[in-house]
């Protein structure tokens, strides 16, 4: 019984030995963080503040891959199909983590069970932007606008499935609009047609939304979220400017292949997390209309499922299909 006991005692410490090594060798080569969306993108402009400090920290290069189309599933893929080491990871939205398992019914596999959860870095808020050339002020009078001119009313996105399209969907079923969908790869290629009149509105993230509204080439109407944000505290909320019940939030977060060593998702949470609550990191990110969290890989994939039960329900109720 005591022999039994020790060689127990001993394999345990030789795991412990094991991961305690893998944690201080890891990383030894550079780290490919996957966009799933175009350059100039939310997903992009988060990515970059945080891939130098990371690099700097962990004494490896950070290599930022954006890999833009099918609302995020073909960078959602490329990591799902990577070797499960920690080289490869995403900075996912809600539609590559969560949503698309629900909007895609040929999705090669299951975004809530094929990743590794590793931290949620934001919340955004989502804002209601127009071609300022559009005669109306309010939700209210874009609402009556669409009314009067059925069928002319088109609303752009950065792709199908993330929360920028799934706000402009939620808006035509609560309004009963008939309003077109023009899904695009990332936010600015989105704001060239609205600022050229080819596409009138558009439910933009507020990191990408906000140095057009400043510089008045966009006109922002209210924002999505269930409180106003505090970087437009005169905007309304969806639900203040005629539509009741109204609320849809953006949201970030990091993610390796499913399988990826515990150890090493431990080693990437630390650091990112680090980042996150460091104060130049933060400040900027308050100041571009994002919340950083930096919450554990458990917390986060309750998330993720709690995100994918919620927007299904939704997707199946609305009747929405990406294919």
């Amino acid at each position: 019984m005591i022999r039994t006991y020790v060689w127990f005692s001993l394999g345990a410490w030789l795991a412990c030995s094991a991961l305690a090594a893998a944690a201080q060798t890891f990383p030894a080569k550079s780290i490919r963080l996957v966009v799933p969306f175009g350059a100039g993108s939310i997903s992009d402009i988060l990515a970059r503040t945080v891939a130098i400090p990371l690099a700097e920290n962990v004494g490896q290069q950070v290599v930022i891959d954006n890999r833009p189309g099918a609302g995020g599933n073909i960078g959602g893929e490329l990591v799902v199909r990577a070797p499960p080491d920690g080289y490869t990871i995403v900075l996912g939205a809600a539609s590559v983590l969560a949503v698309n398992g629900a909007l895609y019914s040929t999705l090669p596999y299951d975004p809530v069970t094929a990743f590794a959860p590793i931290t949620l870095m934001v919340r955004t808020t989502n804002v209601l932007v127009i071609d300022p050339a559009l005669p109306v002020k309010s939700v209210k009078e874009l609402i009556a606008w669409g009314r009067a001119n059925p069928g002319k009313l088109t609303f752009a996105s950065a792709g199908a499935g993330g929360t920028i399209h799934l706000s402009g969907e939620l808006f035509r079923t609560l309004t009963g609009l008939d309003i077109v969908h023009i899904p695009y790869k990332a936010s600015p290629l989105a704001h060239v047609d609205i600022l050229g009149g080819q596409v009138q509105m558009m439910f933009d993230g507020m990191p990408t939304a906000l140095p057009q509204i400043k510089a008045g080439r966009l006109r922002a109407l209210a924002v999505t979220t269930a409180r106003r944000s505090a970087l437009m505290p005169d905007l309304p909320t969806m639900a203040e400017a005629g539509l009741p019940g109204y609320e849809a939030a953006g949201w970030f977060g990091f993610a390796a292949p499913a399988k990826t060593p515990p150890v090493t998702i431990t080693v990437l949470n630390r650091e990112i997390v680090k980042i996150l609550r460091g104060p130049e990191v933060r400040d900027r990110l308050i100041q571009q209309g994002a919340e950083p969290v930096g919450d554990t890989p458990e917390e986060f994939g309750t998330f993720i499922r709690a995100e994918a039960a919620k927007w299904g329900k939704i997707i199946k109720a609305l009747g929405i299909k990406a294919d």
